[in-house]
This record gives C-alpha cells, sequence and structure tokens, in this order.
C-alpha cells in the first residue's frame, strides 16, 4: 500500500515532474521472475529515482536505524523507507550479513526484483569502488540474473549531507542482464564469486563512465575520516596549549 502511495500519488508524479528523469535500457529488466538490479550507489536518492523509471517494484535492502528512529521526524524517515520498497536489515559482519542474504533470497524467491549496491556504500568521491561478493552469491543461490545499472547525476542532485536534491539532469542506464552461466553451483567458491563480481561492476563502469578504484568503500571513507580527525586534533593543539 505505501509503495503505490507513494510511487504513484504522493512522491512519483512531482518528482517526474520537476526532475524529468530520463532512462535507457529499461527493456533490459524482466518483465517477470527474481532478478538482481546491481547499480552503482552516488546519493540516497538512487533508492527513488531508479523504481521511478520501472514498471515493475523494486525492493531494496536498507539499513535497519532508518526504521528505529524516535518522534515525528523517526515515523517520517520509517515511512518514507517503506514507501519506497526497503526492507530493514541489520549491517555487520558474521550473522547479520548472512541474515541480509537470508533477506534477499526471500525477495528473489518470492519473484521479485532486488535492487542491491555492491559497493556497501555510497561513493566518497564518485568513483566506483569494488563490489562485495553478495551480490554474486545471492545471484548463483537463487538462480536469477543481474542486471548492471548506472544512476547518472544523483550525485549532483543530492551530494552526501545534503538531505533534499537540487535540481539536475538525473538518469538511469540499464544493460544487459549477466547470466550465472558457469557460475552455476559455485555459491562458496570464493574465486568464483569474485569474478562473477568483478564481471558485473565492469558492466556498470561501462554504462556510468566512472572512474574504478580497486579498494573497498567502506575502508576508505574510515581512512579518510580518521586523516580528518587527526588533522582536526592537531589544528587544536596549539590553541589549547
Amino acid at each position: 500500500m505505501y509503495y503505490g502511495l507513494f510511487k504513484h500519488v504522493l512522491l512519483g508524479p512531482p518528482l517526474k515532474g520537476y526532475y524529468r528523469p530520463w532512462a535507457e535500457g529499461t527493456e533490459n529488466v524482466p518483465e517477470s521472475g527474481g532478478a538482481i538490479l546491481a547499480s552503482n550507489h552516488l546519493s540516497f536518492s538512487d533508492s527513488v529515482f531508479l523504481p521511478l523509471v520501472l514498471k515493475r517494484k523494486v525492493v531494496f535492502l536498507g539499513k535497519e536505524e532508518y526504521f528505529t528512529g524516535r518522534g515525528v521526524k523517526g515515523w517520517a524517515t520509517k515511512a518514507f523507507m517503506e514507501g519506497v520498497g526497503t526492507i530493514p536489515v541489520h549491517r555487520g559482519g558474521g550473522r547479520a550479513s548472512e541474515a541480509a542474504l537470508r533477506t534477499g533470497m526471500q525477495v528473489l524467491q518470492g519473484g521479485e526484483l532486488l535492487g542491491i549496491y555492491p559497493e556497501g556504500t555510497r561513493s566518497p568521491d564518485g568513483r566506483l569502488y569494488r563490489g562485495k561478493t553478495g551480490v554474486a552469491r545471492l545471484a548463483i543461490e537463487a538462480g536469477v540474473p543481474i542486471v548492471p545499472v548506472a544512476m547518472i547525476g544523483t550525485d549532483v542532485a543530492q551530494p552526501i549531507g545534503q538531505k533534499v536534491p537540487s535540481r539536475a539532469d538525473i538518469g538511469v542506464r540499464i544493460g544487459p542482464p549477466i547470466s550465472i552461466g558457469d557460475y552455476r553451483g559455485k555459491q562458496d567458491d570464493r574465486d568464483a564469486l569474485r569474478a562473477l563480481t568483478d564481471e558485473v561492476m565492469a558492466a556498470i563502469a561501462a554504462l556510468s563512465g566512472q572512474e574504478i578504484a580497486d579498494r573497498d568503500a567502506a575502508q576508505y571513507k574510515r581512512e579518510l575520516d580518521r586523516a580528518a580527525r587527526e588533522a582536526t586534533d592537531a589544528s587544536d593543539g596549539p590553541a589549547q596549549a
């Protein structure tokens, strides 16, 4: 109910009218059955604009903090995330990662489209970072194709830290599905998972035109945060003295 209300009444029409998002390759999205939409991740609004250009519903996995806020803001955030088709999962390693994979499997086995950002987090600088192999494992276990997607211009409309998107040219470019083919049955083969994931990321890069950064995005963000803290401590030292 929330999804239909947001997409067709509350959110979709005004966003389409104001931003006029364009789309290429929508015919590459299967008309029925489970499939993974593997996209680059430039902005919070990626999860809003991708479903807008597709007829089928897209389900995303989102961090549970979006659903546990308090007060009016917490309620509004929860309602919005439910409205754009987001399922809450606990982020982290070990059991949390397994829980996220199980949730994704349920979506795919139900014949729905599952939206995944293989980088695991938003790009801090516009480059395309190394994909996590969960996308490959899900596709192999569920026996579904992976459809590469490139979000264009969402980082210009809504950079990290900006709450409301600005007017910008926003588009979605969708490539041909990638079949699991020879990878079938290799969901526990690390080399196979990495090879399929790299194939997906190469397809996304070809669609988006992004520079490839062969490293983990989350780790790079932690390094940036640590460097910023150290710089702040260094600048505060003489003043405190």
